[in-house]
């Protein structure tokens, strides 16, 4: 079954959504963001919300076919219990 996932390559989201915008419209979702702007532990503070979805697979897809210069990957949710994340 697939996921529902956007992206928006044809008319892409031009404003700068704050993490805070992105963790609440975009709740639980895997987001790839361009252009984000870091703080001193590479944490996302803002940037341009290009694609999103709760499938990981599907978000990284995008990234990998659209090749953006600048860009991350966040989770908005909690991780699963008994998950290790590797940074």
């Amino acid at each position: 079954m697939l996921s529902a996932w956007h992206c928006f390559a044809e008319s892409p989201m031009t404003s700068v959504l704050t993490i805070s915008q992105i963790e609440s419209q975009f709740a639980g979702e895997w987001v790839l963001v361009v252009e984000p702007q870091v703080d001193e532990n590479l944490e996302v503070l803002s940037g341009r919300v290009i694609c999103h979805s709760k499938d990981r697979d599907e978000v990284y897809r995008e990234a990998v076919a659209q090749r953006p210069a600048d860009f991350a990957i966040v989770f908005t949710g909690e991780p699963a219990p008994n998950t290790a994340i590797v940074l």
